[in-house]
């Protein structure tokens, strides 16, 4: 396989930076994240090849740059998640407040005290609003055995919650 000279120039001048990069991003995001971002950093650099300088400190520098550059962008992300999740938490909050706290709450812990499997594919079906088709599609099984699956949960959570609260 052939390689270009900027190729050859990038993975050198990558090679005797990236302790130094993973440094520089682990002091500003952790290092959970840094290894991440220096990995995004390689990608942007390489696609931006051609304008890697010819000289070694200016070559560096360059290379500190895209990683600020994806740090920023990284920020950005994380700025619209908070904020993303500050709103549904509010929306959930408002929708939750509408209703009792024990409304349902029987109903929630017979599907909680049902098989893992069995209880999965009662929440797909009933709070997500998925076809059984589509549940046991999302849930990796064949449509005959999420039905199988669903009459036995059904069957369950009505012997559970006749003993819980039997209908007049």
């Amino acid at each position: 396989m052939s390689r270009h000279p900027e190729d050859a120039a990038l993975i050198a001048v990558f090679e005797a930076n990236a302790s130094d990069l993973l440094a520089y991003l682990s002091r500003r995001v952790g290092p959970d994240d840094a290894a991440d971002l220096l990995g995004e950093t390689m990608v942007v650099a390489w696609r931006r090849v051609r304008q890697l300088p010819t000289d070694s400190e200016r070559a560096r520098m360059w290379l500190f740059g895209v990683a600020r550059g994806t740090l920023l962008n990284h920020a950005r992300g994380e700025r619209r998640r908070w904020a993303l999740a500050d709103r549904i938490r509010s929306h959930t909050a408002e929708e939750l407040s509408a209703a009792p706290a024990d409304t349902g709450s029987e109903v929630r812990d017979a599907i909680a005290r049902l098989d893992p499997d069995l209880s999965e594919l009662v929440r797909l079906v009933h709070w997500d609003g998925f076809s059984l088709t589509d549940a046991a599609e999302l849930m990796g099984i064949p449509a005959s055995t999420a039905r199988g699956r669903y009459q036995r949960a059904k069957a369950e959570l009505r012997a559970a919650l006749s003993v819980e609260a039997p209908l007049a």
